[in-house]
């Protein structure tokens, strides 16, 4: 059985199908989610609202506990790493990721970074050794995990060869740190002209959608011998 990470970080509540002036990220997180439980109506999904409910940022505490070696960690060291903890132990048991992560100033929301700042950690999901001088650090993320971004843009031209692509640093700040700990496999689409609010939105809306279905039809061949331990 598949296990699916789904993660919604929009300040946005609702969808944009279902609510006025509701989130585009959301709608394709849950376009993605039903569209794969009609298929695959035994998968599991792990729900977090990151947008509504965001992570702790990263503090000295938390760097200091972190970089401790977990047999010497006082107890409020485990108390700063709890939350970080628990997104990591998320993150290790989803086969898939699915995360919406509208564009906010070019970046992702200050909720989905803290969400990334909490799970790329020394010690759980990539390793650090300074007496190794040729490649100190490495993956340790393993299983095969794909992370699919589902992104809005009030803009358009983000994309790959775009007219603006250089200005977007969504996915780029989502793929590096994940492909960093491990997790190469990535797949994205989004919505743009959302300010524009004419057909060019509603195209966009529907192309994206249909790349949305297409993503869950390509993902289900390739996660469909996964087990659950």
């Amino acid at each position: 059985m598949t296990r699916i990470l789904h993660i919604d970080s929009s300040a946005r509540p609702g969808r944009s199908d279902q609510k006025q002036h509701g989130s585009h990220s959301r709608r394709l997180t849950a376009k993605f989610i039903e569209h794969w439980l009609a298929k695959r109506p035994e998968t599991e999904i792990i729900y977090r609202d990151v947008g509504a409910n965001p992570p702790s940022p990263v503090t000295g505490e938390w760097v200091h506990a972190a970089f401790t070696k977990p047999e010497d960690r006082e107890e409020w060291m485990r108390h700063a790493l709890r939350e970080s903890d628990q997104l990591v132990d998320e993150l290790l048991a989803a086969d898939i990721i699915v995360a919406g992560v509208p564009m906010y100033n070019f970046g992702m929301p200050s909720q989905m970074k803290a969400w990334v700042d909490n799970i790329v950690r020394v010690g759980r999901t990539f390793g650090f050794d300074r007496t190794r001088s040729d490649v100190p650090y490495w993956p340790m993320v393993t299983g095969n995990k794909s992370i699919v971004a589902l992104s809005s843009r009030g803009d358009y031209g983000y994309g790959p060869d775009g007219r603006i692509a250089h200005l977007n640093f969504v996915e780029g700040g989502l793929f590096t740190p994940l492909q960093y700990i491990g997790i190469t496999d990535q797949f994205g689409a989004a919505i743009e002209y959302d300010e524009f609010a004419d057909e060019r939105t509603e195209a966009s809306i529907h192309a994206a959608e249909q790349e949305v279905i297409g993503l869950v039809d390509q993902l289900l061949a390739k996660h469909r011998d996964v087990k659950v331990a």
